[in-house]
């Protein structure tokens, strides 16, 4: 017997030695490959369920983005700033809750945390459509980022336990594509029923999906640890930091830096989150599990994520504002002019999964990332200020599908893989926390260069392309480190090919044999 090929960890939990890989739990790979929950057919409804989950959460983050103007027709006396919390809140509820929902998910079961999230998310969607006023309409978003926290990890832990490992690249390519196509299609979905239907329509729009996915549940086994609930007060330490840090972080830019408010929010936040690293390393039952980081192609994996969202969510704002205030197109067609890169992702993010034998996750985030450095060196030497479409955008949006959805399967393999099975909820949660709160800095960032240069033309929009590059050639070097990891760990060749380290990502097999 080979011993485990991820680093040892102390807080594992009897369920994870050598003995507990996929067989260990209920609707795991032996069962699927038996033909559980169906055989194939069962399995394309759990794929569909996972995917279902990653979608309607990632698309509220970006759905309600052009529903400020028809708010504001509402909501008369409320501000611009004030109405920007609207998707605040969700994407604070979001990135705070990721990490705690993952480790609540692989001890709990993940069937019954996804339950508990759609219909937390679906009952918070018809509240907001609802609202009478605003504040129940922030009140509600906050609950609806809650319910789509539990949902992301908790989906794709699903897939990963009952998909057998043959086919689980390509779950993983379906998983990240639904996401990535969500939130990219959010701009221009939004745009469509805001403009038809006014802005109650983007929050209705996913309550029969809601709906369909909670009665959908039944295919996904109820599979989990077997640990008692993890640490509460841990789990709120963290919840409580990570809000806090990307709270200071994203309103920095309207409070002011140096505000006493931003100060606090950052300050408090990196304190509680040490707080909870320091309470996670001596309790029985962490809720977070930093055990995790111990193994490296998983810590640098979160480096990836944590690079790759500094890069991914403030280029997609670029995008409209480049759009609309360089080329002068309305919200509508900006959104619009967006799309074909989405579905270029959700291709990219496909094939990488169909293409597993020949593409590892080191050669997807690397080829991913040096795409994205490509093009944003590209569109930084261009800049044009009168509308290219066929000859700029069109080539360039391709480009960058190609490049997220490469990077996003890629850094979702190794994350996902680098870990025991009874462990995928906690390690997706923690690297999805990552890429949040790296999408937050990159979004302050954007923000504070916008406003220092602002009246200076297309001067910002370089020098922030630029920016992108260099991020981009960063995320690739980090991504090297995806297999220079596994091999410092000293395992033998074959075993890091299963590790997924060398190997292409089809090719795994199980942590542990």
């Amino acid at each position: 017997m080979r011993p485990p090929l991820h680093d040892p960890e102390p807080n594992l939990g009897p369920d994870s030695g050598p003995d507990s890989g996929p067989d260990s739990e209920p609707g795991s790979e032996r069962d699927a490959e038996r033909g559980g929950a169906d055989g194939k057919a069962g399995s394309a409804l759990v794929l569909l369920l996972a995917c279902g989950g990653s979608f309607v959460s990632l698309l509220d983050v970006t759905i309600a983005n052009l529903a400020v103007p028809d708010l504001q027709r509402d909501f008369g006396s409320a501000s611009v700033a004030d109405l920007t919390w609207v998707m605040s809140l969700y994407a604070i509820a979001f990135a705070a809750l990721l990490a705690p929902a993952g480790r609540l998910a692989d001890t709990v079961g993940r069937r019954g945390l996804y339950r508990a999230g759609i219909a937390v998310f679906t009952l918070a969607s018809a509240a907001c459509a609802a609202a009478p006023n605003l504040a129940t309409l922030l009140v509600a978003r906050a609950v609806q980022g809650l319910g789509a926290a539990a949902l992301v990890p908790a989906s794709l832990a699903i897939v990963l336990a009952q998909i057998p490992a043959a086919r689980r690249a390509a779950a993983i390519g379906a998983w990240s594509a639904s996401a990535s196509l969500a939130a990219a299609l959010g701009p221009s979905l939004g745009g469509i029923l805001v403009d038809v239907f006014g802005w109650r329509s983007v929050f209705l729009i996913t309550v029969p999906i809601g709906i369909g996915l909670a009665l959908l549940t039944r295919v996904a086994a109820d599979s989990r640890s077997g640990e008692r609930t993890p640490d509460l007060a841990g789990s709120a330490l963290l919840a409580g930091g990570i809000g806090a840090l990307v709270v200071g972080v994203s309103q920095g830019s309207t409070w002011q830096w140096d505000d006493a408010r931003t100060l606090a929010c950052i300050a408090g936040g990196l304190l509680l989150i040490v707080a909870a690293v320091a309470r996670a390393a001596r309790h029985p039952r962490p809720g977070l599990e930093v055990g995790l980081w111990r193994s490296r192609p998983y810590a640098y994996a979160n480096v990836v994520s944590f690079l790759f969202g500094m890069l991914l969510y403030p280029w997609m704002l670029l995008g409209v504002l480049y759009l609309t205030q360089v080329w002068h197109y309305s919200e509508l067609r900006a959104g619009f002019a967006m799309t074909h890169g989405a579905v270029v992702s959700a291709a990219a993010g496909l094939a990488v999964g169909k293409l597993a034998r020949a593409v590892t996750p080191r050669t997807a985030v690397v080829g991913g990332a040096l795409v994205l450095a490509v093009t944003a060196l590209w569109l930084g030497l261009a800049v044009p200020e009168q509308p290219a479409f066929l000859t700029l955008w069109l080539p360039t949006g391709v480009l960058l599908g190609l490049g997220i959805g490469a990077v996003s399967t890629g850094v979702s393999s190794a994350a996902a893989l680098s870990v025991p099975p009874v462990k995928f909820a906690g390690a997706t949660g923690l690297n999805l926390t990552a890429r949040q709160v790296g999408g937050a800095l990159g979004i302050a960032a954007l923000a504070t260069v916008m406003q220092r240069e602002a009246g200076h033309g297309t001067d910002a929009f370089r020098d922030l392309f630029f920016i992108f590059a260099g991020l981009a050639l960063l995320t690739a070097a980090a991504g090297i480190g995806l297999a220079k990891a596994a091999a410092a760990a000293g395992a033998p060749a074959d075993a890091r090919r299963d590790a997924g380290a060398e190997a292409p990502v089809g090719e795994r097999k199980e942590m542990t044999v």
